[in-house]
C-alpha cells in the first residue's frame, strides 16, 4: 500500500504530461500499482468504491423467493439448515459447494430487511455498590485430591466495578457453599458491599412457594444477608446477561486456573485445603493487577460484622438399628452404643460431624448423591457375631477401607468361597483391634508372596514385627526456677 504523499506525487507528475512509467518511478512505486491508482482516481485514504453489480449468474435465483418467505416467517431459522433442505429437495437448482455464498447472501438480507436485533445497554458501575455471586463447574480442570478425581464447582464472587474476585471450591450449589464463599470474599476484602446480587435459579438463595408464581428468597439466605448488613438482589428470570460480570469472569477464572495448573506441573493436591489455597493464590495474583480500582471501592464498603455467620447447619438425627444416622438423605455410621439415641449433626460444605451430650462421636467428609459413609469399627463387634450378614450387607463396599483389603477379600474368595466372608470379617476385627496401617502392610506382603491372607497369619506377622519407633520429645531444661532458687539462697 502506498502513502498519500506518493499518490500526490504520482498524480502531479502524470498531470504535468509525464508517462505512467515516469510518474511511477518518481513516486517510488510499481508501474502496475500506479496504473491502478490512476484508473481509480482516488488516494489510499479514500474509501474504495463498493461494487453493487454481479460478475456471474445468480446461482440461487430459482429458490431465493422461497428462501425469503422462510426468513420472513421464521427469522430464527439458520442459513445452513435452509441450504441443506434445498440441496436434498432440489439439488439441480443450486451448487453443492455454495454453502458459504448462500450464508453470506442470507446475512446480507437479514442486515437489510431482517427484524431488529436485541440491544444491550452498558451500565454505569458504582464503586463498592454490590458484588455478584455465581457457581461454575470446574470438572474440566482435571483436579485430583490424593490421586482421586475431584469433580467440583467454584463459588465465585466478583465486584463489577474493579473485577476483584474470590473463589472457593465446593461440591454443590448450596446455601452452605454460599455462606463460605461469600463470607470468605468479604473477610478477604475487608468490608461488605451494600448489595449482593445472584441469579434467579439457585435454591441456595430462593425457594418456590406453593401457589406462588414468583420465587422468593429463602429464610436462611435472608438471615445471612441481615447478619452481614447487606441487601439481597436478584436478576430477572432467564436473563443471565444481567449478572454478566460474574458470568464472564467465570470463564476467565477457569482459564487462569488451568494455566497455573499447567505451570505447576501437576493437578494433584494432597488435600482440599491445599487446593483451596492454590485457588486463593491465583485470585490474589489476579487482584493485584486491579489494585487502582479496588482502592476506589474500599472506602465505600460497610464494616464487617463482629463475627461470621455460622458456616454449619445443625440437624437432629436419630441413630437407627443399623447404627447409622441419616443427614441430607445420606447414611453415616456412628458407634453402636448410640443406637436409638438422638445426635446433633453439624453439616458444613465439606464435613459432617456428630455430637452427643456435647462430645463429638464421629466425623466424616461430607457425602453427596446418597453416598454412604460407614466406618467398619462402628459395626465390627456385631459383624463378628453375625459374619453371614456381610455377603448381602447394603453398605458392604464401604467395609473395604483400602484397596489392599479388597484384594485380600478376593484372594480369600478364590481360596475358599464358603468361608471367605468369615475370614475377611476376622481381618477387619484385627484391624480395628490393632492398627489398620500395619495390617494393610502385612496384607500387601502376604499377597505379593502368593499366600492366603488369613487373620491368623496376619496376627503372627504383627507379633514378630518390631514395635514402631516412638518419637521422643527432646528434653529442654528449664533454668528460670533454678535462678530463682540461687537468688533465694544468696539472699
Amino acid at each position: 500500500m502506498i502513502t498519500e504523499h506518493q499518490y500526490r506525487h504520482l498524480m502531479k507528475t502524470f498531470n504535468d504530461g509525464g508517462s505512467i512509467g515516469l510518474a511511477a518511478m518518481k513516486a517510488g512505486m510499481d508501474r502496475k500499482t500506479a496504473r491502478r491508482y490512476l484508473r481509480r482516481a482516488a488516494g489510499p485514504t479514500m474509501p474504495k468504491q463498493t461494487r453493487h453489480w454481479q460478475t456471474h449468474p445468480d446461482a440461487f435465483a430459482a429458490i431465493w423467493p422461497e428462501v425469503v418467505r422462510w426468513l420472513e416467517d421464521t427469522p430464527e431459522i439458520e442459513a445452513k439448515a435452509l441450504f441443506e433442505h434445498y440441496l436434498a429437495q432440489r439439488p439441480e437448482q443450486l451448487p453443492a459447494h455454495g454453502l458459504r455464498t448462500f450464508q453470506r447472501r442470507v446475512s446480507r438480507w437479514r442486515t437489510q430487511y431482517g427484524p431488529p436485533k436485541e440491544v444491550f445497554f452498558p451500565q454505569v458501575r458504582e464503586p463498592g455498590a454490590s458484588v455478584q455471586v455465581d457457581w461454575t463447574h470446574a470438572h474440566k480442570l482435571g483436579v485430583t485430591l490424593a490421586g482421586v478425581a475431584y469433580p467440583h464447582l467454584l463459588c465465585h464472587v466478583v465486584l463489577p466495578y474493579s473485577n476483584w474476585e474470590w473463589a472457593v471450591p465446593c461440591q454443590s450449589e448450596s446455601g452452605l457453599s454460599l455462606k463460605t464463599g461469600l463470607q470468605d470474599a468479604f473477610w478477604r476484602l475487608g468490608g461488605v458491599t451494600p448489595q449482593v446480587q445472584t441469579d434467579h435459579s439457585s435454591t441456595a438463595t430462593h425457594q418456590l412457594k406453593r401457589g406462588a408464581a414468583a420465587r422468593g428468597f429463602n429464610t436462611e439466605y435472608l438471615a445471612l444477608c441481615e447478619h452481614l448488613g447487606t441487601a439481597p438482589r436478584t436478576i430477572n428470570p432467564c436473563r443471565p446477561d444481567e449478572n454478566g460480570d460474574v458470568e464472564a469472569a467465570n470463564k476467565h477464572l477457569k482459564r487462569r486456573l488451568l494455566n497455573h495448573l499447567i505451570l505447576r506441573g501437576s493437578r494433584d493436591f494432597v488435600s482440599l485445603e491445599a487446593y483451596a489455597l492454590f485457588v486463593g493464590q491465583v485470585c490474589t495474583a489476579a487482584n493485584a493487577q486491579r489494585a487502582v480500582r479496588v482502592a476506589e471501592e474500599l472506602p465505600r464498603l460497610r464494616p464487617l460484622p463482629a463475627q461470621r455467620y455460622p458456616d454449619a447447619e445443625e440437624h437432629t438425627a436419630r441413630v437407627s438399628s443399623y447404627s447409622t444416622a441419616r443427614v441430607k438423605n445420606c447414611a453415616y455410621s456412628v458407634p453402636a452404643r448410640l443406637i436409638n439415641a438422638h445426635l446433633i449433626a453439624r453439616v458444613t460444605e465439606t464435613t459432617v460431624s456428630f455430637h452427643h451430650a456435647g462430645v463429638e462421636v464421629a466425623r466424616y467428609p461430607r457425602a453427596h448423591a446418597q453416598q454412604a459413609r460407614i466406618d467398619y469399627r462402628h459395626v465390627i463387634d456385631s459383624l463378628v457375631r453375625k459374619p453371614g450378614a456381610f455377603a448381602r450387607y447394603l453398605y458392604r463396599e464401604e467395609l473395604f477401607p483400602r484397596l489392599v483389603f479388597r484384594q485380600a477379600y478376593d484372594q480369600l474368595v478364590a481360596a475358599a468361597p464358603a468361608h471367605a466372608d468369615r475370614h475377611y470379617v476376622a481381618l477387619l476385627a484385627l484391624a480395628a483391634r490393632t492398627d489398620e496401617t500395619q495390617v494393610a502392610a502385612v496384607l500387601g506382603a502376604l499377597l505379593r508372596a502368593g499366600d492366603v491372607p488369613h487373620a491368623s497369619a496376619v496376627e503372627t506377622r504383627l507379633q514378630l514385627a518390631p514395635p514402631p519407633a516412638r518419637d521422643l520429645a527432646v528434653f529442654v531444661p528449664e533454668l528460670h526456677s533454678y535462678d530463682q532458687l540461687v537468688q533465694e539462697v544468696v539472699a
